[in-house]
C-alpha cells in the first residue's frame, strides 16, 4: 500500500497532484510565474478548488503568457470575471495583471525570476523531516523574505504564507512527511 502525507481522499486530480507534481522542483522563469498567479487566486481559498480550475485558468490568462496578458483592456477583464470556470475576483484579476507587468519589469532589469526565487533557499531544495501534518508551517523566514521582496518588485497577492505554499508545490522545500513515498524520491531528486 502507498502511503502519502495528503493525498484529497479518491479525487483523481488530487491523488496525481501529490504523486506527480507537487514538491518537485521548477525553475524555468514563465513555470514559477505561472504557479505563482496560480498560489495568488488560491488566497482564501483551498488548493482544489484551484487544481480543478487549471485547466480554464490556462485557456482565460492565454496560458499565463505574461507579454499577453500586460495588454488585457477593460474588456478582456469584464470577460475574465465573467468566467465562471476561474476564480471571478476583481482584485485577484487585477492583481495577476499586475503580476506580469512586475514579472516582465523584473526581467528586464534583474535578469532570471527563477534564479531570484530560488536564492531565498539558497538555490537547492531544503530538506525537511516533517512527521504529522501538524509539523507544517504556515510561513517559514524564507518565505516571508520571499514575500517581502517580491512586494517591493510591485507584486500582489504575495504574502508569506502564498510564498510558503508555492515553495512548498515548486519544490523549494520538501515538506512530504518521512512517512510519504515521495520524500525519499524528492530527497534522492535534490542529491543529483
Amino acid at each position: 500500500m502507498i502511503r502519502r502525507c495528503w493525498a484529497g481522499g479518491d479525487d483523481p486530480l488530487m491523488l496525481a497532484y501529490h504523486d506527480e507534481e507537487w514538491g518537485v522542483p521548477l525553475y524555468d522563469d514563465r513555470e514559477l510565474f505561472a504557479k505563482l498567479v496560480l498560489d495568488g487566486f488560491q488566497a482564501g481559498l483551498s488548493w482544489r478548488v484551484i487544481l480543478h480550475k487549471r485547466a480554464r485558468f490556462l485557456e482565460a490568462f492565454d496560458g499565463f503568457d505574461p507579454k499577453r496578458m500586460v495588454r488585457y483592456d477593460r474588456r478582456k477583464i469584464a470577460q475574465l470575471l465573467k468566467d465562471p470556470g476561474i476564480v471571478r475576483n476583481r482584485q485577484k484579476v487585477s492583481a495577476a495583471i499586475g503580476n506580469a507587468r512586475a514579472f516582465l519589469e523584473f526581467q528586464e532589469t534583474q535578469g532570471g525570476f527563477g534564479a531570484f526565487l530560488w536564492s531565498f533557499v539558497g538555490s537547492a531544495p531544503k530538506q525537511y523531516r516533517r512527521r504529522t501534518l501538524r509539523d507544517l508551517p504556515a510561513r517559514s523566514r524564507e518565505s516571508d523574505a520571499m514575500s517581502e521582496a517580491l512586494t517591493e518588485r510591485g507584486f500582489r497577492f504575495v504574502g508569506p504564507t502564498i510564498c510558503y505554499a508555492f515553495m512548498q508545490a515548486v519544490g523549494m522545500v520538501n515538506d512530504h512527511l518521512v512517512t510519504c513515498f515521495r520524500h525519499s524520491e524528492l530527497q534522492r531528486l535534490a542529491s543529483r
